[in-house]
């Protein structure tokens, strides 16, 4: 063995020497570290080669690095607050090292004096900015930019850290996750905007700590504070910015040629939906230089910094840094999202000239009367011909100006034929190259414009540590696997319960590989529930069997789409939809099986439904009492809510399934043999806690209208048949849409939503025993009152205008609520009306009002706003033959920090007379439950 080693030193040492004289790739360039006079690093300054598209920026510890062709380059230094630096440089074939030391920039207030009378010039400034924020927002037309996109999460902060401990450590194994260590994800992409929203981004390279695999792309975070709103809050250059925000000369500097106001940004109350910070504005051209502003969203700190540069006299954001900090019930974090972009391809829009004069009416008041535009001209002219004749406008005429650009640009589309979309929101579409995960170290230190700090480095070689180890237990285990004695054996690994667990829990069948067929086991577990009338029940139970046609076809990785709500893959378009399904309900106290089942068909926007059987229903349509909630007061708080009876049934329904469609329509018919139900002999068996003062009331619902002659008895229902048709159609008149290859698609927006409904009963038809015509009209309408505010009201009101033979069931009934817990829609329901008592055969008017406030009481408190603690107002009227005007007035508080949790006081009047007092805990979500 001894003799081998000197063959194996020589073989070593010839294949060094072999590597060593083979040519290696010369790296050129500049580099080093931007800090203050004092020592400090600056991170994230930009860095650009001017008259190039050539530019990065510098790491958190403020290093630097410019990879450039041998040649002449002037580079330039920017960062927010500090004086722009250039370097002129002849690159050699090597890497130059160049340390900056950037000077803070010196601010000239000059000759402005500010009397006790006299208007901060800060708002001249911002009037002017803010007139002619939409005219910057729309200039350029379309670019193509290389954004290098760096985001990273550390936890410093886990919760009772000390009852996982093992668990944390297995995860630490598993994965690279771990307490202080920065989760990074970075990505090259190629970005192509077009106006008025379309943004395309190609990721040619990404790269995840956690998962050495995974392409994770980071979205395009193009941040425009020229819109009016900003991460969900007010920009400093909205319309609306002079309500929310003070502003305050700081003074100006002169650099490049150009003059910058430095103005602070005041908010009038801080808190969410407002920022706060400094703001830098151009002087002549009204344009952003860059900006430094803060906000809160749910408790979270939110710094957003941009720095911009002139792209072909066009000022773009080159720089964009957003740093996040806060936590979730003691679970705390940090995050910072980085892009550097570079902009080639651009676009000026002609009409759009540069040297426009903006003028402050309250400044310039005679030159503005000398320039001044009637309506008429401003809607009958083009903005090109306009900005041709003369340069100078006033603020109010060019906001106006934007849009009636803006009406006709979208109209020119709709009759070309073009995409359009009236609400602007932005259409993003992310495409993953297939390669992007699985690029090499050495493309990325090609490729990547930003260096890595020590703790990233760190991060990603721990990474590649964890990989090395899971690869060589891995081929531990296979090794073991072929030479064992247990090699032979079989293992599970696909999870799951196994077939006892599914029995329980339900399970879907597919019926083959390709097939559109599922067959679904319904578990009658799911749908356990207790009731005075019924005791324990079983319910759901049965089968659903589901047929989609065109199977989903999975897409490729470089077909990956991203849209501003996620993840999706996209698919091939499913015309047609068919679900047939059986379901059972088995009373334990009844000693009772009964069976429903059904068809669905659904085709391109429409769904018709056919059910038929027998089962139990609430008195109302709506079910305004949820099973399992009625299941809880039954056994705990001695309160039986819910009230039902016995139906055999088939009924039809017809819908209109489109998303926020501006026009819906619904269709039914019914027929169906009605009988009455009683509580159980002795209900008290199913009380879990006795409470003395407290009885459950009989299954008869009391109702006022038809009371005995004592008004404390309403008779029970007799047996009956019923057949009834309903119709209904809704309509949203200014509902915006968008139209996207020749497809409309309406948004959910503040429009108005007008409803009619109509339901008969058919006498005779059948053995029917009804005999009434009902109709109602309403209006529902929320709309925006300010900055997180909002008022939303509902108003509603019918007759039956034939009432020969209305049954309880047909009758009128309301959103009541007699449980602590509020769910369902926070406008539309009574927080403390009986469910049925004023339910009605005659007519009705209700109302229902309610107001959510960013600051009105306790929100006058800073801490409170900065939590994103809401107040809310609502108030609820009732109008029947016998409600005496129902009424409620209460007040609220949204206090879910990270989910939507609210706590109400309410007090109902009779007679417009106090009554009660009740206190209710809810959800600020509007869900209902399963309705049949």
């Amino acid at each position: 063995m001894r003799k081998r080693y000197p063959l194996a030193i020589l073989f070593i040492f010839a294949f060094l020497s072999a590597t060593l004289a083979q040519p290696v790739k010369s790296i050129s360039g500049l580099t080093g570290i931007i800090k203050t006079k004092g020592g400090d690093p600056l991170p994230f300054a930009a860095i650009a080669v001017k008259g190039t598209e050539i530019g990065t920026i510098s790491n958190e510890e403020g290093k630097y690095q410019l990879d450039l062709k041998p040649g002449y380059y002037e580079i330039v230094f920017q960062y927010l607050g500090f004086k722009t630096g250039m370097k002129a440089v002849t690159i050699e074939n090597k890497m130059e090292t160049f340390d900056v030391t950037m000077e803070e920039q010196a601010v000239n207030l000059g000759e402005v004096r500010i009397g006790s009378k006299e208007e901060d010039p800060a708002y001249t400034i911002m009037r002017r900015a803010i007139a002619k924020s939409r005219y910057h927002f729309l200039q350029v037309e379309s670019y193509t930019a290389k954004a290098y996109s760096k985001s990273s999460f550390v936890i410093t902060d886990l919760p009772m850290e000390f009852l996982y401990k093992k668990e944390l450590k297995a995860i630490e194994k598993e994965s690279n996750f771990k307490k202080g260590v920065p989760i990074l994800n970075e990505s090259v992409s190629e970005v192509t905007f077009r106006q008025p929203n379309s943004y395309k981004q190609r990721v040619i390279a990404a790269r995840n700590s956690q998962d050495k695999n995974f392409a994770d792309a980071n979205a395009y975070f193009l941040t425009s504070f020229y819109q009016p709103e900003v991460v969900k809050a007010v920009s400093p250059l909205s319309p609306r910015a002079f309500t929310y925000y003070k502003f305050e000369y700081l003074g100006a500097f002169r650099e490049n040629g150009i003059e910058v106001n430095k103005i602070k940004v005041v908010p009038r109350s801080y808190g969410e939906g407002v920022y706060k910070g400094i703001i830098h504005i151009i002087e002549g051209e009204w344009r952003i230089y860059s900006l430094d502003l803060q906000t809160v969203n749910t408790g979270f700190n939110i710094d957003i910094k941009q720095v911009y540069s002139p792209v072909q006299n066009v000022w773009m954001p080159i720089n964009q840094q957003f740093h996040v900090q806060g936590g979730i019930y003691g679970l705390k974090g940090k995050g910072d999202l980085v892009i550097s972009q570079t902009f080639s391809k651009l676009k000026v829009n002609p009409a759009f000239q540069p040297d426009i004069v903006v003028l402050d009416s309250k400044k310039e008041k005679e030159e503005v009367k000398r320039v001044k535009l009637s309506n008429r001209e401003i809607k009958s002219g083009k903005l090109e011909e306009m900005v041709s004749k003369q340069k100078e406008f006033s603020a109010k005429n060019l906001r106006k100006m934007m849009k009636e650009y803006e009406k006709q640009d979208l109209k020119a589309k709709e009759e070309k034929g073009e995409d359009v979309d009236l609400n602007f929101t932005r259409n993003d579409s992310t495409s993953v190259d297939p390669l992007a995960s699985r690029r090499t170290t050495a493309f990325w230190d090609s490729i990547r414009t930003v260096p890595l700090t020590i703790a990233e480095l760190k991060s990603y070689t721990r990474l590649d540590s964890i990989v090395v180890i899971q690869q060589g237990t891995k081929q531990q285990k296979d090794s073991l696997k072929v030479a064992g004695p247990d090699s032979t054996r079989k293992v599970n690994n696909k999870g799951g319960s196994g077939f006892i667990g599914d029995l329980f829990t339900g399970h879907t069948f597919r019926l083959g590989k390709k097939s559109p067929w599922r067959l679904e086991y319904v578990s009658p577990l799911w749908g356990m529930q207790v009731n005075t009338v019924e005791g324990l029940v079983l319910n759901g139970g049965g089968f659903k069997l589901n047929y989609r046609k065109g199977a989903q076809t999975k897409k490729t990785p470089d077909e990956l789409r991203i849209s501003t709500s996620g993840v999706k893959y996209s698919s091939g378009r499913q015309p047609g939809t068919l679900s047939i399904n059986g379901l059972t309900r088995y009373s334990f106290a009844r000693n009772k099986l009964m069976a429903t089942g059904g068809v669905d068909y659904g085709w391109k926007r429409n769904m018709i439904n056919v059910t038929a059987g027998q089962t139990v229903s609430q008195f109302s349509s709506e079910h305004p009492m949820n099973p399992i909630l009625n299941s809880l007061t039954t056994l705990f708080l001695e309160q039986n809510f819910m009230k039902i009876y016995q139906k055999n049934f088939a009924r039809i329904d017809f819908k209109t399934d489109r998303s926020n469609e501006h026009f819906e329509l619904k269709a039914s018919v019914e027929y169906a043999d009605r009988s009455a139900l009683q509580n159980v002999t002795n209900p008290n068996r199913y009380q879990w806690i006795d409470w003395k003062k407290r009885e459950f009331t009989s299954n008869v619902p009391f109702n006022q209208e038809l009371a005995d002659e004592s008004g404390n008895v309403t008779p029970e229902m007799q047996p009956h048949q019923a057949l009834a048709i309903g119709l209904s159609a809704s309509y949203k008149p200014w509902q915006k849409y968008k139209i996207r290859k020749g497809k409309t698609t309406f948004y959910d927006d503040d429009s108005p939503k007008l409803s009619v409904n109509y339901r008969k009963g058919i006498s005779g038809a059948f053995g029917s025993d009804v005999d009434y015509d009902f109709v109602q009209v309403g209006i529902a309408h929320g709309f925006e009152t300010g900055v997180r505010s909002k008022l939303s009201y509902k108003i509603a009101a019918g007759a039956f205008l034939n009432d020969n033979v209305v049954q309880f069931p047909d009758f009128q009934h309301f959103a009541g609520n007699q449980f602590f817990f509020q769910y369902g829609d926070p406008v539309g329901t009574f927080r403390m009306l009986d469910y049925y008592r004023y339910s009605t055969s005659k007519q009705f008017v209700e109302v229902h009002v309610l107001s959510e406030l960013r600051k009105f009481l306790l929100t006058q408190i800073t801490w409170f706003r900065v939590m994103g603690i809401k107040e809310n107002f609502f108030a609820h009227y009732l109008a029947t033959p016998d409600s005496n005007n129902y009424g409620e007035l209460g007040y609220g508080l949204d206090v879910g920090i990270r989910f939507p949790f609210r706590i109400e006081v309410a007090n109902s009047f009779e007679g417009f007379k106090y009554k009660h007092t009740v206190f209710r805990i809810g959800t600020t979500m509007n869900f209902s439950f399963g309705k049949k």
